[in-house]
């Protein structure tokens, strides 16, 4: 985590003093354990899987994805800080056990969080999770996270994880209006649902030729929250994939709406793209850029 806060120049957020506080970001994923880096900045948890009531994760995808958003870094004396330790976070957990889920239960979580967006101080939604996108931008599932966009609020996802060939974004990522997030390190061997992968982020474009994804971000070997207990305490995991890198991005949203709340989520797609630093990839696969949080934040 410390080398994705290097590398996305996040420390200019800190000395400038913005941590993200009070903007509410929805974690559409497995669920939400209440890790010490999270507690007390916990607004809602929805569970669409086994319909429990209280904050839990039985998988740990979740708490990670939360962690590199929000941790506020407090069980490791700051070193595996989130990118916005000031966010307020909803979890709504559609994703099971073994990290798998359907349909049916993502267009219900984002049905939810467009119906109680308002209510609980939502303006940036994370999805880092990716289903097949045969059916483009006529399938339900990029129709909802659509109208989450024409509502107001900012929708990031995850490019997916089926790289390197060309057309490999998943959806809800293939959207063209939400921000598609890829991995700006994925040339490094990551290990990813139990393979180990190089050049797995997904690149674009689309089948309606729109460039995807819209920016990169760190992704591989991310330390962020653990889900449970390791010989009684909590703790922190590695993970790696686009999942990792869409959370770096949604944080640094929070830290932008922070510091200018009257943005609409055009305006940060546009600030976006200016602040992005080209590495001398192919636009199809990073699109504008790495995401660079003292370039955003000076715009």
């Amino acid at each position: 985590m410390q080398e994705a806060f290097r590398a996305v120049h996040a420390e200019a957020a800190r000395r400038a003093g913005w941590t993200g506080a009070g903007v509410g970001v929805a974690v559409l994923d497995t669920g939400l354990f209440l890790h010490p880096d999270l507690r007390g900045r916990v607004n809602g948890f929805l569970d669409l899987v086994n319909g429990r009531t209280e904050p839990y994760d039985d998988n740990g995808h979740g708490t990670h994805v939360a962690g590199v958003i929000g941790g506020d870094g407090s069980l490791s004396g700051g070193r595996y800080q989130g990118i916005a330790p000031g966010c307020r976070l909803t979890a709504v957990k559609v994703l099971d056990a073994a990290g798998g889920g359907s349909l049916p239960h993502m267009l219900q979580g984002l049905a939810w969080i467009l119906e109680n967006h308002r209510r609980l101080g939502i303006r940036i939604v994370n999805i880092s999770v990716g289903m097949p996108a045969e059916d483009q931008e006529d399938s339900p599932l990029v129709r909802q996270v659509n109208r989450l966009w024409d509502a107001g609020l900012v929708v990031a996802a995850a490019a997916g994880n089926n790289g390197p060939g060309r057309g490999t974004v998943t959806a809800p990522g293939v959207s063209r209006k939400v921000i598609t997030v890829g991995s700006s390190d994925d040339s490094r061997p990551a290990e990813i649902g139990g393979r180990r992968l190089q050049g797995y982020s997904g690149r674009g474009p689309t089948g309606q030729c729109i460039m995807k994804p819209e920016v990169t971000a760190p992704g591989t070997d991310i330390v962020s929250c653990g889900a449970g207990l390791l010989r009684r305490r909590p703790f922190y995991t590695r993970k790696s994939g686009t999942s990792m890198s869409t959370p770096v991005v949604a944080g640094a949203i929070a830290l932008l709406l922070e510091k200018y709340p009257w943005m609409t989520n055009v305006e940060v797609k546009l600030a976006l793209r200016e602040s992005c630093r080209r590495t001398g990839a192919p636009s199809f696969q990073e699109g504008w850029g790495m995401l660079d949080i003292r370039r955003l934040l000076e715009g």
